[in-house]
Protein backbone atom coordinates (compact mmCIF):
# COMPACT_ATOMS: atom_id res chain seq x y z
CA UNK A 1 0.00 0.00 0.00
CA UNK A 2 1.47 3.37 -1.02
CA UNK A 3 0.67 6.94 -0.01
CA UNK A 4 -1.90 7.24 -2.82
CA UNK A 5 -3.85 4.25 -1.49
CA UNK A 6 -3.74 5.80 1.98
CA UNK A 7 -5.31 9.04 0.73
CA UNK A 8 -7.35 7.65 -2.14
CA UNK A 9 -10.23 10.12 -1.83
CA UNK A 10 -7.89 13.13 -1.96
CA UNK A 11 -6.01 11.61 -4.87
CA UNK A 12 -9.18 10.96 -6.85
CA UNK A 13 -10.26 14.57 -6.39
CA UNK A 14 -6.89 15.79 -7.65
CA UNK A 15 -6.99 13.47 -10.66
CA UNK A 16 -10.51 14.61 -11.60
CA UNK A 17 -9.23 18.15 -11.91
CA UNK A 18 -5.67 17.53 -13.09
CA UNK A 19 -6.39 19.31 -16.38
CA UNK A 20 -7.93 22.24 -14.52
CA UNK A 21 -5.49 22.66 -11.66
CA UNK A 22 -4.84 26.21 -10.45
CA UNK A 23 -1.39 27.73 -10.46
CA UNK A 24 -0.93 27.09 -6.72
CA UNK A 25 -2.16 24.46 -4.27
CA UNK A 26 -1.90 24.61 -0.48
CA UNK A 27 -1.83 21.02 0.78
CA UNK A 28 -2.53 21.16 4.50
CA UNK A 29 -3.41 18.88 7.37
CA UNK A 30 -2.03 17.57 10.61
CA UNK A 31 1.60 16.56 10.99
CA UNK A 32 2.41 12.99 10.04
CA UNK A 33 -0.33 12.38 7.48
CA UNK A 34 1.95 12.08 4.46
CA UNK A 35 1.13 15.44 2.85
CA UNK A 36 4.64 15.85 1.47
CA UNK A 37 4.70 12.34 0.00
CA UNK A 38 1.29 12.99 -1.56
CA UNK A 39 2.57 16.26 -3.03
CA UNK A 40 5.59 14.45 -4.47
CA UNK A 41 3.27 11.83 -5.99
CA UNK A 42 1.22 14.61 -7.59
CA UNK A 43 4.36 16.25 -8.97
CA UNK A 44 5.52 12.88 -10.33
CA UNK A 45 2.13 12.35 -11.97
CA UNK A 46 2.26 15.74 -13.68
CA UNK A 47 5.81 15.22 -14.93
CA UNK A 48 5.47 11.57 -15.94
CA UNK A 49 5.29 10.93 -19.69
CA UNK A 50 3.58 7.52 -19.48
CA UNK A 51 1.35 7.77 -16.41
CA UNK A 52 -0.97 4.93 -15.48
CA UNK A 53 -4.75 4.91 -15.87
CA UNK A 54 -5.05 5.63 -12.14
CA UNK A 55 -3.13 8.86 -12.69
CA UNK A 56 0.03 7.98 -10.75
CA UNK A 57 3.47 8.02 -12.34
CA UNK A 58 4.63 4.97 -14.27
CA UNK A 59 8.06 4.84 -12.62
CA UNK A 60 9.63 3.67 -15.90
CA UNK A 61 9.86 6.61 -18.31
CA UNK A 62 12.79 9.00 -18.64
CA UNK A 63 11.06 11.66 -16.53
CA UNK A 64 10.41 9.17 -13.73
CA UNK A 65 14.06 8.13 -13.90
CA UNK A 66 15.14 11.72 -13.37
CA UNK A 67 12.70 12.04 -10.47
CA UNK A 68 14.07 8.89 -8.84
CA UNK A 69 17.57 10.35 -9.06
CA UNK A 70 16.35 13.69 -7.66
CA UNK A 71 17.40 15.78 -10.65
CA UNK A 72 14.35 16.34 -12.85
CA UNK A 73 15.00 19.68 -14.64
CA UNK A 74 11.34 20.76 -14.39
CA UNK A 75 10.98 20.26 -10.63
CA UNK A 76 12.27 22.44 -7.82
CA UNK A 77 12.04 21.50 -4.15
CA UNK A 78 12.41 24.31 -1.62
CA UNK A 79 12.92 23.20 1.97
CA UNK A 80 15.11 24.17 4.93
CA UNK A 81 18.70 22.94 4.80
CA UNK A 82 18.21 21.11 8.09
CA UNK A 83 15.30 19.12 6.68
CA UNK A 84 17.29 18.21 3.58
CA UNK A 85 20.11 16.80 5.73
CA UNK A 86 17.81 14.72 7.92
CA UNK A 87 15.82 13.47 4.93
CA UNK A 88 19.05 12.47 3.22
CA UNK A 89 20.10 10.06 5.98
CA UNK A 90 17.73 10.06 8.93
CA UNK A 91 19.54 7.20 10.63
CA UNK A 92 22.79 9.05 11.21
CA UNK A 93 23.01 10.87 14.53
CA UNK A 94 25.88 13.00 13.30
CA UNK A 95 23.61 14.23 10.53
CA UNK A 96 20.92 15.08 13.09
CA UNK A 97 23.44 17.03 15.13
CA UNK A 98 24.62 18.85 12.03
CA UNK A 99 21.05 19.59 10.98
CA UNK A 100 20.45 21.56 14.15
CA UNK A 101 23.22 23.95 13.08
CA UNK A 102 21.74 24.53 9.63
CA UNK A 103 18.96 26.87 8.60
CA UNK A 104 15.49 25.95 9.84
CA UNK A 105 13.90 28.23 7.24
CA UNK A 106 13.29 28.37 3.52
CA UNK A 107 15.50 31.32 2.64
CA UNK A 108 14.83 34.28 0.41
CA UNK A 109 17.81 33.26 -1.75
CA UNK A 110 16.12 29.93 -2.48
CA UNK A 111 13.00 31.74 -3.69
CA UNK A 112 14.96 34.28 -5.75
CA UNK A 113 16.84 31.41 -7.41
CA UNK A 114 13.52 30.37 -8.95
CA UNK A 115 13.59 33.33 -11.35
CA UNK A 116 15.71 31.63 -13.99
CA UNK A 117 13.84 28.35 -13.55
CA UNK A 118 10.44 29.97 -14.04
CA UNK A 119 11.28 32.11 -17.02
CA UNK A 120 12.83 29.60 -19.39
CA UNK A 121 10.99 26.90 -21.30
CA UNK A 122 10.46 23.48 -19.79
CA UNK A 123 12.90 20.78 -20.79
CA UNK A 124 10.24 18.24 -21.74
CA UNK A 125 7.66 20.73 -23.04
CA UNK A 126 5.25 19.74 -20.28
CA UNK A 127 4.52 20.76 -16.72
CA UNK A 128 6.80 22.59 -14.34
CA UNK A 129 6.42 22.11 -10.56
CA UNK A 130 7.71 24.03 -7.54
CA UNK A 131 7.28 22.22 -4.23
CA UNK A 132 7.69 24.06 -0.89
CA UNK A 133 7.87 22.01 2.30
CA UNK A 134 7.00 23.08 4.90
CA UNK A 135 5.59 26.35 3.60
CA UNK A 136 5.42 27.85 7.10
CA UNK A 137 9.23 27.74 7.19
CA UNK A 138 9.24 30.96 5.14
CA UNK A 139 9.74 34.21 7.02
CA UNK A 140 7.89 37.36 5.95
CA UNK A 141 10.58 38.52 3.52
CA UNK A 142 10.76 35.11 1.84
CA UNK A 143 6.98 34.86 1.60
CA UNK A 144 6.77 38.31 0.00
CA UNK A 145 9.42 37.29 -2.53
CA UNK A 146 7.34 34.21 -3.41
CA UNK A 147 4.18 36.30 -3.60
CA UNK A 148 5.30 37.95 -6.84
CA UNK A 149 5.43 34.57 -8.60
CA UNK A 150 2.03 33.59 -7.19
CA UNK A 151 0.50 36.88 -8.35
CA UNK A 152 1.77 36.42 -11.90
CA UNK A 153 0.88 32.83 -12.89
CA UNK A 154 3.07 31.22 -15.51
CA UNK A 155 1.57 28.75 -17.97
CA UNK A 156 1.99 25.04 -17.15
CA UNK A 157 3.56 25.88 -13.80
CA UNK A 158 2.20 24.59 -10.50
CA UNK A 159 3.28 25.65 -7.02
CA UNK A 160 2.52 23.08 -4.30
CA UNK A 161 2.83 24.41 -0.76
CA UNK A 162 2.77 21.79 1.99
CA UNK A 163 1.88 22.93 5.49
CA UNK A 164 0.95 21.50 8.88
CA UNK A 165 0.36 25.02 10.20
CA UNK A 166 -1.30 27.03 7.41
CA UNK A 167 -2.35 29.74 9.89
CA UNK A 168 1.32 30.72 10.09
CA UNK A 169 1.36 31.65 6.41
CA UNK A 170 0.74 35.21 5.30
CA UNK A 171 -2.94 35.76 4.41
CA UNK A 172 -1.81 37.00 1.00
CA UNK A 173 -0.08 33.66 0.36
CA UNK A 174 -3.10 31.62 1.46
CA UNK A 175 -5.49 33.72 -0.64
CA UNK A 176 -3.57 32.93 -3.82
CA UNK A 177 -3.67 29.16 -3.33
CA UNK A 178 -6.48 26.65 -3.58
CA UNK A 179 -6.55 24.58 -0.41
CA UNK A 180 -6.37 20.80 -0.50
CA UNK A 181 -7.23 19.45 2.93
CA UNK A 182 -5.61 16.12 3.74
CA UNK A 183 -7.67 14.39 6.45
CA UNK A 184 -6.81 11.51 8.73
CA UNK A 185 -7.03 8.31 6.69
CA UNK A 186 -9.45 5.60 7.84
CA UNK A 187 -7.94 3.83 10.86
CA UNK A 188 -8.12 0.41 9.23
CA UNK A 189 -6.31 1.65 6.12
CA UNK A 190 -3.67 3.41 8.22
CA UNK A 191 -3.09 0.28 10.34
CA UNK A 192 -2.78 -1.84 7.19
CA UNK A 193 -0.30 0.67 5.74
CA UNK A 194 1.81 0.48 8.90
CA UNK A 195 1.66 -3.32 8.87
CA UNK A 196 2.86 -3.34 5.26
CA UNK A 197 5.69 -1.04 6.34
CA UNK A 198 6.81 -3.66 8.86
CA UNK A 199 5.58 -1.95 12.03
CA UNK A 200 4.80 -4.30 14.91
CA UNK A 201 1.68 -3.43 16.92
CA UNK A 202 0.49 -0.87 14.34
CA UNK A 203 -2.73 -0.11 16.22
CA UNK A 204 -0.78 0.94 19.32
CA UNK A 205 1.57 3.20 17.40
CA UNK A 206 -1.30 4.67 15.44
CA UNK A 207 -3.07 5.56 18.69
CA UNK A 208 0.08 7.16 20.13
CA UNK A 209 0.33 9.22 16.93
CA UNK A 210 -3.37 10.21 17.18
CA UNK A 211 -4.15 8.48 13.91
CA UNK A 212 -1.33 10.00 11.82
CA UNK A 213 0.32 7.05 10.03
CA UNK A 214 3.64 8.60 8.99
CA UNK A 215 4.13 9.99 12.50
CA UNK A 216 3.36 6.51 13.84
CA UNK A 217 5.95 5.04 11.48
CA UNK A 218 8.56 7.58 12.61
CA UNK A 219 7.83 6.94 16.28
CA UNK A 220 8.01 3.17 15.89
CA UNK A 221 11.50 3.34 14.40
CA UNK A 222 12.89 6.05 16.67
CA UNK A 223 13.27 4.17 19.94
CA UNK A 224 10.59 6.37 21.47
CA UNK A 225 8.93 3.38 23.14
CA UNK A 226 11.52 3.27 25.94
CA UNK A 227 10.77 6.87 26.92
CA UNK A 228 7.01 6.32 26.76
CA UNK A 229 7.22 3.13 28.83
CA UNK A 230 9.40 4.84 31.44
CA UNK A 231 6.84 7.63 31.81
CA UNK A 232 3.89 5.22 31.97
CA UNK A 233 5.56 3.20 34.70
CA UNK A 234 5.67 6.32 36.89
CA UNK A 235 2.39 8.11 36.14
CA UNK A 236 0.40 4.88 36.50
CA UNK A 237 0.76 5.11 40.28
CA UNK A 238 -1.55 8.10 40.59
CA UNK A 239 -1.73 9.24 44.22
CA UNK A 240 0.81 6.58 45.17
CA UNK A 241 3.60 8.09 43.08
CA UNK A 242 6.78 8.96 44.96
CA UNK A 243 7.72 12.28 43.30
CA UNK A 244 11.40 12.12 44.22
CA UNK A 245 11.86 8.51 43.14
CA UNK A 246 9.93 9.02 39.89
CA UNK A 247 11.99 12.11 39.07
CA UNK A 248 15.21 10.17 39.64
CA UNK A 249 14.07 7.27 37.42
CA UNK A 250 12.99 9.53 34.58
CA UNK A 251 16.14 11.62 34.85
CA UNK A 252 18.11 8.43 34.17
CA UNK A 253 15.82 7.62 31.25
CA UNK A 254 16.47 11.06 29.78
CA UNK A 255 20.24 10.66 30.17
CA UNK A 256 20.05 7.34 28.31
CA UNK A 257 18.21 8.96 25.40
CA UNK A 258 20.28 9.51 22.27
CA UNK A 259 17.73 11.65 20.46
CA UNK A 260 17.65 15.41 21.11
CA UNK A 261 15.17 17.31 23.31
CA UNK A 262 14.38 14.28 25.46
CA UNK A 263 12.91 16.33 28.34
CA UNK A 264 10.60 18.22 25.99
CA UNK A 265 9.49 14.98 24.36
CA UNK A 266 8.84 13.44 27.77
CA UNK A 267 6.61 16.38 28.68
CA UNK A 268 4.74 16.10 25.38
CA UNK A 269 3.89 12.49 26.26
CA UNK A 270 2.91 13.58 29.76
CA UNK A 271 0.52 16.13 28.24
CA UNK A 272 -1.06 13.39 26.14
CA UNK A 273 -1.43 11.23 29.25
CA UNK A 274 -3.19 14.09 31.04
CA UNK A 275 -5.45 14.60 28.03
CA UNK A 276 -6.49 10.93 28.10
CA UNK A 277 -6.99 11.15 31.85
CA UNK A 278 -9.26 14.14 31.33
CA UNK A 279 -11.25 12.15 28.77
CA UNK A 280 -11.56 9.33 31.30
CA UNK A 281 -13.13 11.68 33.88
CA UNK A 282 -15.91 12.21 31.31
CA UNK A 283 -16.22 8.44 30.69
CA UNK A 284 -14.77 8.87 27.19
CA UNK A 285 -12.27 6.49 25.52
CA UNK A 286 -8.60 7.51 25.38
CA UNK A 287 -7.12 9.07 22.28
CA UNK A 288 -3.47 8.11 22.72
CA UNK A 289 -2.97 5.42 25.38
CA UNK A 290 -5.58 2.93 24.21
CA UNK A 291 -4.03 -0.07 25.95
CA UNK A 292 -4.18 1.79 29.28
CA UNK A 293 -7.92 2.53 29.01
CA UNK A 294 -8.84 0.54 32.15
CA UNK A 295 -6.00 2.09 34.15
CA UNK A 296 -7.05 5.57 33.07
CA UNK A 297 -10.64 4.93 34.12
CA UNK A 298 -9.44 3.75 37.52
CA UNK A 299 -7.22 6.79 38.05
CA UNK A 300 -9.99 9.12 36.87
CA UNK A 301 -12.16 8.03 39.79
CA UNK A 302 -9.62 9.61 42.13
CA UNK A 303 -9.67 13.08 40.59
CA UNK A 304 -11.89 15.47 38.62
CA UNK A 305 -11.62 17.59 35.50
CA UNK A 306 -11.16 20.82 37.47
CA UNK A 307 -7.92 19.61 39.07
CA UNK A 308 -6.77 18.00 35.85
CA UNK A 309 -7.33 21.17 33.83
CA UNK A 310 -5.41 23.20 36.40
CA UNK A 311 -2.47 20.79 36.30
CA UNK A 312 -2.62 20.57 32.49
CA UNK A 313 -2.09 24.33 32.37
CA UNK A 314 0.95 23.88 34.58
CA UNK A 315 2.21 21.15 32.25
CA UNK A 316 1.99 23.60 29.34
CA UNK A 317 4.11 26.07 31.31
CA UNK A 318 6.58 23.30 32.11
CA UNK A 319 6.95 22.49 28.42
CA UNK A 320 7.76 26.12 27.67
CA UNK A 321 10.25 26.27 30.54
CA UNK A 322 12.10 23.13 29.47
CA UNK A 323 13.21 24.88 26.28
CA UNK A 324 15.63 26.74 28.55
CA UNK A 325 18.57 25.13 30.42
CA UNK A 326 17.08 23.51 33.53
CA UNK A 327 18.08 21.03 36.20
CA UNK A 328 16.25 17.93 35.00
CA UNK A 329 15.97 16.33 38.45
CA UNK A 330 14.51 19.41 40.16
CA UNK A 331 12.28 20.09 37.18
CA UNK A 332 10.82 16.58 37.24
CA UNK A 333 10.44 16.60 41.02
CA UNK A 334 8.32 19.75 40.77
CA UNK A 335 6.26 18.16 38.00
CA UNK A 336 5.51 14.99 39.97
CA UNK A 337 4.77 16.89 43.18
CA UNK A 338 2.04 18.64 41.21
CA UNK A 339 0.90 15.40 39.57
CA UNK A 340 0.35 13.68 42.93
CA UNK A 341 -1.81 16.58 44.13
CA UNK A 342 -4.21 15.93 41.25
CA UNK A 343 -5.33 12.74 43.01
CA UNK A 344 -5.66 14.20 46.49
CA UNK A 345 -8.91 15.75 47.63
CA UNK A 346 -8.88 19.44 48.58
CA UNK A 347 -9.28 18.46 52.22
CA UNK A 348 -6.00 16.60 52.01
CA UNK A 349 -4.10 19.56 50.58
Amino acid sequence: MNIIDLHDSVWQQLMMRRDRLPHALLMCGRQGLGKFDLAVALAASLLCEERRDSGDACGQCLACGWLAQGNHPDLRLLQPQSLAVVAGDAGQEEDLAGARKLSQQITIDQVRALDDFLHVGTHRHGARVVLLNPAEAMNRATANALLKSLEEPIANTLFILVSSNPHRLLPTIRSRCQTVSVPLPPRAAAAAWLHDAGVAEPDDWLALAAGAPLLALALSSSGERSLVDALLAEVSGGAGVDPLASAAILERAIKNEKRPASLRRLLEWAQKWLFDLLLATEALPPRYFVRQAALLQGLARGTDNRRLLAFSRKALQCKAQCEQPVNNRLFLEDFFLGYVQVFRSPRGL
